[in-house]
């Protein structure tokens, strides 16, 4: 994989309310972050639109819709986003079950991203959720679904820092594995279960890292992000 500069592996999450907001923060971070996330929220109340905004302004988008559906239908949201000029696309592991094809042969150029177990569960809600014993662990859960986004042929996949080092021994350096729950040491942590500091996520073999709050919630983003890019430098050397 091509060396990615350490401003590059930043992906901002634009969790804001509206098309408004949401071009603001990209004109304000545009160059100081690698990639634009748009979310459910987002997407859902400004369509496609948000998509080309983003793609528009020359930046790269993430599209975290978490795809789980039949495969027709999820081969045809997988073509839908890459028409949208969507970078990367999240599809949830277990919609890859059957699928006919491989993931990177449905839309060439877009990187088909399973995401693995959220970084809000731990052993407690998976419990919950009714898994199985073995699976409660989070970090079993997630290697399984390595497992199968690796097989079904998407580019890599979305899981938390404290899995990303067995991931990444696993399948090696072609295979792309998004870390969210990022937090830098002095923020909270808020709603996630499991999070990490900027360095350990890259230490541990991350090449993206979503990161919002901290950098939306900053009394200067721009320097947030800035600080943030000069810890991964710092951290890969």
């Amino acid at each position: 994989m091509t060396a990615i500069p350490p401003a590059g592996r930043i992906i901002y999450a634009l969790d804001v309310p509206d098309l408004a907001a949401a071009r603001a923060q990209v004109a304000l971070l545009a160059g100081h972050v690698g990639v634009f996330k748009v979310g459910l929220e987002l997407f859902v109340r400004e369509g496609p639109g948000v998509v080309r905004m983003v793609h528009d302004a020359g930046c790269a988008v993430f599209l975290d819709l978490k795809l789980h559906d039949i495969p027709a239908t999820t081969t045809a949201a997988i073509r839908s986003a890459a028409a949208l000029g969507t970078r990367f696309l999240t599809v949830h592991a277990e919609a890859l079950a059957g699928m006919p094809v491989k993931m990177g042969e449905i839309a060439p150029g877009l990187a088909v991203l399973a995401v693995t177990a959220l970084t809000s569960l731990d052993r407690a809600a998976l419990s919950a959720m009714g898994y199985k014993a073995a699976l409660c662990d989070p970090a079993r859960l997630v290697l399984k679904r390595a497992r199968m986004a690796f097989e079904a042929g998407c580019a890599g996949v979305v899981c938390s820092a404290h899995e990303a080092r067995r991931v990444r021994a696993e399948y090696g350096p072609g295979f792309i594995i998004v870390t969210p729950g990022i937090r830098p040491a002095d923020v909270s942590t808020d709603d996630q279960a499991r999070v990490a500091t900027p360095a350990q996520a890259v230490l541990d073999g991350a090449d993206y890292l979503v990161i919002g709050r901290p950098i939306r919630n900053a009394p200067d983003p721009v320097a947030a992000a800035a600080a943030i890019a000069a810890g991964i430098a710092a951290a890969l050397g």
